[in-house]
């Protein structure tokens, strides 16, 4: 259903039950008027005995039929809430973006195919019914000073509409190397794929992907070796534009990272809020995939800390036992949409019935 139909049904649905809460609280008070001239003594011009039936009747009628039309509008947002969006999700259509994004070849942090991936990715979003908005920045890394650009994505742009209360993230750049061709198939591939599907499912749900803000980070990875200036280049500039107040919005956040490796095992950091683990893990078993998800023994240094760092619980969702991590290999061929799959169906389950229940 497109964006304009989503939100004209819910407006109208919206506009019916206050409607026929006054009506029905006007209905309300003409009855207790008229009961309450049971028992009191005879008027001196009495209303005639059918008038009163009459009247009672009248408003009888108008009571049950807003009463019914109160409860059918309540089923259809039952309806609307309990729409199992997770099972809207196409592994295969996420694994076509990543397609896409390896076809450009090698796209680190300030190159030309990082521009083209970039404006494939806005591209993609925008005709999601997503407004998009770029993030730009300079900064100095190992190989001199660097423009990066973030890309930020609300499915609503009214200044009226409550601000988004959850992040969904990636990192599109892919590793500069000197020695070899490196496309990043999974690493930075796979996330933003499968990213570019959630926005496509979340945006024909407009009352789920108004809370929801969608962040593609550039410069995630290191050009010598991650430290406090080196690597994370995107994400640490978002947190820091984020002022303390700004970043209490939000509730919490997932950043995807390697999660199409065809043999799936995602590993949740030693480092993972607690509470949203254990939530992620009840989405998996919810859905019957449990056994692809498990703890890593240790913190990772990924885009998920700088949010940690400020106060936004995020959850890094990766497959971080990927043999082909940083080499020439990181190919298509060791991609599967059913990973993708995976992946994708248990984070929106995870947002649908803990993230944005919180």
């Amino acid at each position: 259903m497109e964006k304009n139909a989503v939100e004209s049904r819910s407006s109208t649905t919206e506009r019916t039950i206050s409607s026929g809460l006054l009506l029905l609280s006007g209905c309300r008070r003409r009855i207790k008027r008229l009961m309450e001239t049971v028992g009191r003594p005879p008027r001196r011009t009495p209303i005639p005995e059918h008038q009163m039936v009459k009247a009672f009747h009248r408003n009888a009628l108008q009571l049950a039929a807003i009463l019914l039309l109160i409860l059918f509008s309540g089923i259809a947002l039952t309806r609307a809430t309990e729409t199992k969006i997770w099972k809207e999700l196409s592994g295969e259509k996420a694994l076509s973006h990543v397609q896409r994004l390896v076809d450009l070849g090698p796209h680190p942090g300030g190159s030309d195919a990082s521009g083209k991936a970039r404006d494939y990715i806005e591209q993609q979003l925008r005709d999601s019914g997503w407004q998009v908005t770029r993030q730009a920045f300079t900064d100095d890394t190992p190989r001199g000073k660097i423009h990066f650009v973030n890309l930020i994505a609300r499915f609503s742009s009214d200044a009226n509409q409550a601000s988004p209360s959850f992040l969904l993230c990636s990192h599109y750049d892919t590793k500069l190397f000197d020695t070899i061709r490196f496309v990043g198939a999974n690493d930075g591939g796979s996330s933003t794929g499968l990213l570019l599907e959630l926005a496509r499912v979340l945006g024909q749900h407009a009352s789920v992907a108004r809370n929801v803000e969608l962040v593609f980070f550039d410069g995630e990875e290191a050009y010598e070796n991650f430290s406090d200036t080196d690597g994370l280049y995107g994400s640490r500039y978002f947190a820091r534009k984020l002022q303390s107040e700004e970043a209490k919005r939000f509730r919490g956040g997932i950043l995807f990272d390697m999660v199409g490796d065809r043999s799936l095992g995602i590993t949740l950091p030693a480092d993972s809020p607690a509470a949203m683990a254990r939530d992620v893990f009840a989405a998996a078993e919810a859905l019957k995939l449990r056994k692809y998800f498990s703890y890593l023994d240790r913190d990772l240094i990924d885009d998920h800390a700088p949010l940690n760092a400020i106060g936004i619980p995020t959850i890094d969702i990766i497959d971080f036992d990927y043999p082909w991590w940083h080499t020439a290999d990181d190919t298509m061929d060791k991609i599967s949409p059913q990973s993708l799959q995976i992946v994708g169906s248990v984070a929106l389950y995870y947002l649908a019935e803990f993230g944005l229940k919180r």
